[in-house]
């Protein structure tokens, strides 16, 4: 079908973009941070939903050494490694089925 083509081509992810920007969640961790304010307030005040602030405000305090985590770059490398693990074993299981695919080829041809 000639209107279908382009799902050939491998398409490139574009990440998703973000509901709220990283500008105004650091603003609301700083605020956090620097005025002792509890972090509902200075979400209600940024129009900022209390559990995205307190998430990233949790990010922040890990990825400062403030709290105790994962880092964001801890989390990165696991997901890669992750992926990495999963390409592996399947490479593994291709090449497993393979050999006995060979090795029953190899034996029909000894019984001749």
């Amino acid at each position: 079908m000639p209107g279908f083509a382009w799902r050939k081509e491998k398409l490139s992810v574009m990440p998703r973009s973000r509901k709220y920007p990283t500008e105004l969640l650091d603003r609301g961790a700083r605020l956090v941070f620097e005025s002792g304010r509890p972090i509902a307030h200075v979400a209600d005040d940024l129009g900022v939903p209390r559990e995205t602030l307190r998430k990233y405000v949790r990010r922040v305090e890990v990825d400062e050494g403030r709290r105790e985590g994962l880092t964001s770059v801890e989390r990165e490398e696991i997901k890669k490694l992750r992926r990495e693990n999963f390409e592996l074993r399947r490479a593994n299981e291709i090449l497993k089925s393979a050999s006995v695919f060979f090795a029953k080829e190899l034996d029909t041809d000894r019984t001749k």
